[in-house]
C-alpha cells in the first residue's frame, strides 16, 4: 500500500481527477476538499502510513413512498453529497475514527458485542459492521479514519446508510480482499443499524447508499431483495435534482413514523396476513366498506396509497428505462400527492400548526408552474422535499425556496453513478 503522503501529492496533480468527476461532476471542487480531507488525515496520524480514499454516498428516494415496509417497489438513487474518509490499516485491535466536527471515537475490536450505552451513535454502527464482518468469517483489524461528510443532518438523505456503506468499503477493502459485494454490504449496514445503532429500519436506504446509481428494488423478500439497476443519463433531461430543507424537525414524530407501517399491517391482518404485499388488491379494494368499519378510514386511504404507489414505482422506473422522462415526471408528481391526500404523511396531526412541508409544496408548485415535478422526501411529517426542475427555472426555483425556507437550504443534487467505494489509492 502506497502511504499518504504519496497519494497525497497525485491527488493533487490531478491522478484521480477522472474518478472524481465521475462521483461528484465537478473535479476541481472534489479535489480540494479530497486534499483539505488528506490533510486533516496526517494532521492526526502518520503522514507515511498507507491510506486511501473511500466514498459513502447519500440516497433520495425517487418513488414508492412507505411501500418498502409492506414488502412492496421503491426506486431509489444515490447522490454526490456523501461521506468521504481517509484512512489507513494501523496494526492495532482498534479503529480510530475523527470525523469532522464531532468527537472521535474509538472501536476496540477485542469486544465487539453490542453496547446499550452507544445506541444511537456512530461507534455502534462501526461496531455493528465489524461484528457482522467479523462473523462472516473475515479477518477484521484495526484502521485510523478522517471523515467529512457533506450529506445533510436530517435531509432524509439517510446519513447513517452513508456512513454504514463507507464503514464497510473500508472493510472490505483492507480485510476482506473486496469480497464483499454491494448488496451484501447493504445488508450488514441494515445489521448494524438495527441491532447495534437500535433503529428497526428497512434495507433502503443501505441498498441505496451501497449499489449506487438509480436503482429499483422489489423487497418481496427482504431477505434477497431484487435488485435491478436503471439505466438513465439524469443529467441528459434537462432538469436539476433538489432536496429542499423545510426547516423543521422530525422531534416527538415516531409515533407518527410508527402509525404508518401499523395502519397498513391492519389491513394486511385484516385478510390473515402480515403485509400488504400478500394481500390481492382486487381482495382489498372489494372489502373497502368492511375494512373501514374495522381499521379506520386513514388506514383505508393509507392502504390505497401503498397499492398505487407500489405500482408508480415500477412504472417510473420503466419510463426511466424507455427514456420517457415526461412519463416519469408524471409519476412522481402523482407520487406526491398520494403522499399528501392518501398516505398523510406531510403533517403531523399532533403539531397541525406545523405544516412546513405542504406549504414549501404549495409554493414550489406555483414557482414550476406546471412544470418538473415535487414531492414529500423520504418518511414525511418534516424534513424535506424534493423537485426535479427545469434549469431554465432553477435559479427562480432556488431564489423561490431559500426565500420561504432560509438561505442555503435548496440542495442542488445528482444522481452519481457508484456507491460506497475505493475512491483513489
Amino acid at each position: 500500500m502506497r502511504s499518504c503522503e504519496t497519494v497525497f501529492q497525485d491527488l493533487q496533480n490531478g491522478e484521480f481527477d477522472e474518478a472524481l468527476g465521475r462521483l461528484y461532476g465537478k473535479p476541481d471542487a472534489a479535489r480540494e476538499r479530497a486534499t483539505r480531507l488528506m490533510e486533516l488525515f496526517q494532521t492526526y496520524f502518520e503522514p507515511q502510513q498507507g491510506a486511501a480514499l473511500f466514498s459513502g454516498p447519500g440516497r433520495t428516494e425517487i418513488g414508492g413512498n412507505h411501500t418498502d415496509h409492506q414488502h412492496g417497489h421503491v426506486l431509489c438513487g444515490s447522490v454526490d453529497m456523501d461521506m468521504l474518509a481517509c484512512a489507513g490499516p494501523n496494526e492495532k485491535d482498534v479503529i480510530h475514527v475523527f470525523s469532522e466536527g464531532y468527537p472521535a471515537l474509538l472501536v476496540d475490536l477485542g469486544d465487539l458485542k453490542p453496547v446499550e450505552n452507544e445506541k444511537g451513535t456512530s461507534a455502534a454502527l462501526v461496531r455493528g459492521v465489524a461484528a457482522k464482518i467479523r462473523e462472516l468469517g473475515y479477518e477484521v483489524k484495526g484502521f485510523n479514519a478522517f471523515v467529512t461528510s457533506n450529506v445533510l443532518s436530517g435531509s432524509g438523505l439517510s446519513s447513517s446508510a452513508a456512513y454504514e456503506a463507507l464503514i464497510g468499503n473500508i472493510i472490505n477493502h483492507f480485510f476482506c480482499d473486496g469480497k464483499l459485494d454491494a448488496v451484501e454490504i447493504a445488508k450488514i449496514g441494515q445489521y448494524a443499524e438495527n441491532v447495534y445503532f437500535g433503529k428497526p429500519c428497512g434495507l433502503m436506504d443501505q441498498m441505496g447508499a451501497s449499489v449506487g446509481g438509480c436503482i429499483a428494488i422489489d423487497f418481496q423478500d427482504p431477505a434477497s431483495p431484487v435488485v435491478r439497476k436503471v439505466h438513465y443519463d439524469f443529467a441528459k433531461s434537462g432538469h436539476a435534482l433538489c432536496i429542499v430543507d423545510t426547516a423543521s424537525s422530525h422531534a416527538d414524530l415516531t409515533d407518527d413514523y410508527a402509525a404508518i407501517p401499523q395502519e397498513m399491517g391492519a389491513v394486511a391482518a385484516y385478510f390473515g396476513k402480515k403485509f400488504l404485499r400478500d394481500v390481492p388488491e382486487a381482495d382489498f379494494r372489494a372489502a373497502i366498506p368492511a375494512v373501514r368499519e374495522k381499521c379506520g378510514d386513514r388506514a383505508v386511504l393509507r392502504a390505497l396509497h401503498y397499492y398505487d404507489d407500489d405500482r408508480r414505482a415500477i412504472a417510473e422506473a420503466d419510463a426511466l428505462d424507455d427514456g420517457d422522462f415526461t412519463r416519469f415526471l408524471s409519476l412522481v408528481n402523482a407520487s406526491g400527492l398520494s403522499s399528501e391526500l392518501a398516505l398523510q404523511n406531510a403533517w403531523s396531526p399532533s403539531n397541525p400548526a406545523q405544516q412546513a412541508i405542504p406549504l414549501t409544496l404549495a409554493r414550489g408548485r406555483e414557482l414550476l408552474d406546471g412544470s418538473g415535478a415535487i414531492r414529500v422526501h423520504g418518511g414525511g411529517f418534516a424534513g424535506t422535499i424534493q423537485a426535479f426542475v427545469p434549469l431554465e427555472k432553477l435559479d427562480a426555483f432556488r431564489t423561490g425556496m431559500e426565500a420561504l425556507c432560509g438561505e442555503g437550504r435548496c440542495h442542488v443534487t445528482r444522481i452519481r453513478p457508484e456507491g460506497g467505494c475505493l475512491v483513489a489509492e
